[in-house]
């Protein structure tokens, strides 16, 4: 791997830099198993699937109406045909249409094979079993074709693709009822600090509550990752070797937070460079510049900041990545939109901020974007409220209402999008 402090002396590494650097350390877990579809649920693909049949399996109607031949149609008139039958789903017609003849049908059923349309029950008019369509009915209208969807031999779902609940869903419409996966990533993380007090216990002067676990236990929750919480360790060198050394032995990835930054009771990157190996430790953006990333034999690790809204943005743009390529999953990119701020933000030029913001959407449709409260990296009430960042450039000196500005959604979902 490539040691990037080596090479850039006390100079902070770029996103983008650091972002290619761990896609060159990182290669996918190639060990897989077979699941049951109902438990395949954001899962990773590991071969790509085809399906044995056509979707759907037979012609069928779209709608509650009546299937006919459109040879009957009496262009310009009305016409009327005899209902010999009924064609329910999953219980097709056994006959067979003659000239003039029609049958009663419901969505999903099998069309008899000499009928070629569908009218919908509102069009027509009844009088006994005599069905009369009104002039200019149309021919071969709300069919469903055989293999519409999906035709026998063509790519279901790919491989490396992350199954979603739709997928289950397509899955099961050719009949698939198992598929091969990646294993799970098996992860584990740890908080570091002596000033760190477990929820239950009494807060001395001095001492913080243990939040960055809690965020990280919620981070971590993905079907494609197994996850075990190391707890607490202490500020030692030892006890932090020993806990990392033990847990590089039977897990692919380890993330710590605290203990990242320059202070004399930071020992993360001490422990990485006398056990293994690091490639960087500062990152030009805020929240989130000491960030060590390094390897133990061959397992990943991440030492986070130990500020939990630093924790958060660099868990979301650079440790989630990571956790995709080792999954399996290509690296993708977050989507950005442009907005416009109606906040004044205060930045310093020098790293690319990702300040918490409140998007939302006048009624002609227009982006607009506050701050959504004090930006400190302990400020967990503000990402709380957040529902976007603000995408500050490394060169940007701070933003004046009125002003354009680059957001990207928090974790991609548009949830909490609202309109005044």
């Amino acid at each position: 791997m490539i040691d990037v402090c080596a090479q850039e002396k006390n100079q902070m590494s770029s996103i983008t830099k650091a972002l290619a650097g761990i896609a060159a350390a990182i290669e996918s877990v190639t060990e897989t198993e077979i699941v049951s579809l109902k438990l395949a649920l954001g899962r990773v693909l590991a071969e790509p699937l085809y399906s044995t049949i056509n979707s759907p399996f037979d012609r069928n109607s779209a709608m509650d109406g009546y299937a006919f031949s459109s040879t009957d149609l009496i262009p310009e008139q009305e016409t009327s045909l005899t209902q010999v039958g009924c064609s329910w789903a999953g219980q097709p017609f056994q006959g067979r249409l003659q000239a003039g003849q029609c049958v009663r049908i419901y969505t999903g059923a099998v069309l008899p094979a000499e009928a070629d349309s569908v009218i919908m029950q509102e069009q027509v008019q009844i009088n006994g079993s005599i069905i009369s369509l009104p002039t200019q009915t149309k021919g071969q209208e709300h069919i469903r074709e055989i293999g519409e969807d999906i035709k026998q031999g063509d790519l279901v779902c790919s491989a490396n693709k992350k199954i979603t609940a739709i997928d289950l869903g397509l899955l099961a419409s050719t009949g698939i009822d198992s598929v091969v996966v990646k294993r799970k990533v098996k992860i584990a993380f740890f908080s570091t600090g002596n000033e760190l007090t477990a929820l239950g216990q009494t807060l001395e002067s001095g001492k913080i509550y243990d939040s960055n676990r809690y965020l990280l236990t919620g981070l971590l929750n993905d079907p494609c990752y197994q996850v075990t919480d190391l707890g607490v360790i202490a500020d030692d060198p030892q006890q932090l070797e020993d806990c990392i050394v033990a847990a590089a032995k039977n897990h692919d990835l380890i993330i710590s937070t605290g203990g990242a930054s320059v202070g004399d009771a930071d020992f993360i990157k001490e422990v990485l460079v006398r056990c293994g190996k690091v490639d960087f430790w500062k990152i030009a953006i805020k929240p989130g510049k000491p960030l060590a990333f390094g390897k133990i034999n061959d397992c990943h690790f991440f030492g986070l900041p130990g500020n939990p809204v630093a924790v958060i943005v660099t868990f979301q743009h650079i440790v989630t990545p990571a956790l995709e390529q080792l999954s399996g999953i290509p690296m993708s990119q977050p989507l950005h939109f442009v907005a416009k701020c109606s906040s004044v933000l205060k930045k310093s030029p020098g790293r690319q901020e990702y300040q918490r913001g409140i998007l939302s959407q006048d009624t002609n449709g227009e982006l607009l974007v506050s701050s959504s409260g004090q930006q400190g990296s302990n400020i967990l009430s503000a990402a709380s409220a957040a529902n976007c960042y603000i995408v500050l450039p490394i060169e940007c000196d701070g933003i004046q209402p009125g002003e354009t500005v680059r957001i990207e959604l928090i974790n991609n979902i548009v949830n909490s999008v609202i309109s005044h």
